[in-house]
């Protein structure tokens, strides 16, 4: 199957186009390259040679012999969302229905669609299910549910799409993300030993591995169409459920000598338990294989591996807010986060390693 991914030079994407090279899968990769100056270990010692192009100046001539389009390639997290909400609605709603639309008309059969579980926003009544009213909170969650929406539209014979709602992700990737709880909270333990929660803990938030958000990808390329024509499935394991302070005791347990500590109730009013029943059930060969005890060790073992230092830790490469503004600010990127000249097309080679290069397994 040649499979056209976006976001390949992504947290994920760093992750998941190697997994399914391994499994036998041609893949054609696309990423803008914002986020290169991230890389934090060599890990990817198989990958796909990458056309850095826009999303929305992706034309009809690249999908050419593409049987199918896994499309990660959005302005992710939601603080992004909320300072710049006009782009991230410009790229992550009508871009991603450009690309869609593009896809069909060009024969593409099936569409992956990344979504998130954060289009649940606050839920109170109990495990929420891929059924249950959606409530997003911010620009970043509700993009996804009219991407969503939209691609329903699109469904039929000829062209089925499926959207994973993914938990927040967490573990190692050669682009490292340090802006999500749990990657940032290990990072927190490692280069400063100390953990100061501002809030009390208590929202719920359910996690995921990046390598099993792979694994639920490479299953449903591979499913019966039938199977997972537009369907929605939450992605992840009911049991990974946790409230933000049992994350931040999980950390603190795999580093050991970590003070922890919590505030009062925080501003951040998320809060959401997920069921995943439909995946675990529905989608063949699904399991998640980790769970956030294994994922903190995980980081331990790599943050001794390559000697993470604070600097590190808190570069803009592993922060998307960070990277854009200062794509921004030094007119690398343009207001309408279009790469100005003599940036149009970065470099296609990729970064070599500043530290001593190893391999995660």
């Amino acid at each position: 199957m040649n499979v056209l991914i976006t976001g390949t030079e992504g947290y994920l994407g760093s992750i998941v186009t190697p997994h399914l090279l391994r499994a036998g899968v041609q893949v054609t990769a696309v990423d803008t390259g914002y986020y290169r100056s991230g890389w934090l270990y060599h890990g990817t010692p198989l990958t796909a040679p990458t056309q850095f192009k826009d999303i929305r100046h992706i034309s009809a001539a690249d999908l050419e012999g593409v049987e199918a389009v896994v499309h990660m390639a959005e302005l992710s997290n939601d603080p992004l969302g909320q300072l710049l909400p006009n782009i991230t609605y410009d790229i992550n709603h009508h871009g991603s229905m450009r690309l869609a639309r593009l896809a069909k008309a060009a024969g593409v059969r099936r569409f992956v669609y990344m979504s998130s579980c954060s289009v649940y926003g606050v839920a109170t009544d109990g495990d929420v299910t891929e059924d249950s009213p959606v409530n997003p909170q911010t620009a970043y969650a509700e993009c996804k549910t009219l991407v969503e929406r939209d691609l329903r539209d699109l469904a039929d014979d000829t062209f089925s799409p499926t959207y994973l709602r993914n938990a927040t992700a967490f573990g190692a990737s050669p682009r490292m993300r340090f802006d999500i709880v749990l990657n940032n909270l290990a990072g927190l333990a490692w280069t400063t030993g100390e953990i100061r929660m501002t809030s009390d803990g208590t929202p719920w938030r359910p996690l995921v591995h990046a390598n099993d958000i792979a694994r639920a990808i490479q299953c449903v390329l591979a499913a019966p169409i039938d199977a997972v024509h537009d369907q929605v499935f939450n992605v992840g394991d009911t049991a990974q459920n946790y409230r933000v302070r049992e994350i931040a005791e999980i950390i603190a347990a795999a580093f050991p000598g970590c003070q922890l500590s919590f505030g009062e109730n925080g501003s951040d009013n998320r809060s959401y338990r997920v069921d995943f029943t439909k995946i675990n059930t529905r989608l063949p060969g699904f399991r998640c294989e980790w769970n956030a005890e294994r994922g903190a060790a995980q980081l331990a073992a790599l943050f001794a591996r390559i000697d993470l230092t604070r600097s590190d830790f808190e570069s803009r490469g592993f922060t998307r807010l960070k990277q854009l503004e200062y794509l921004l600010a030094t007119g690398q990127i343009d207001q309408d986060f279009f790469w100005t000249d003599p940036f149009a097309h970065p470099a296609p080679a990729t970064p070599a390693p500043t530290r001593r290069e190893e391999t995660l397994a």
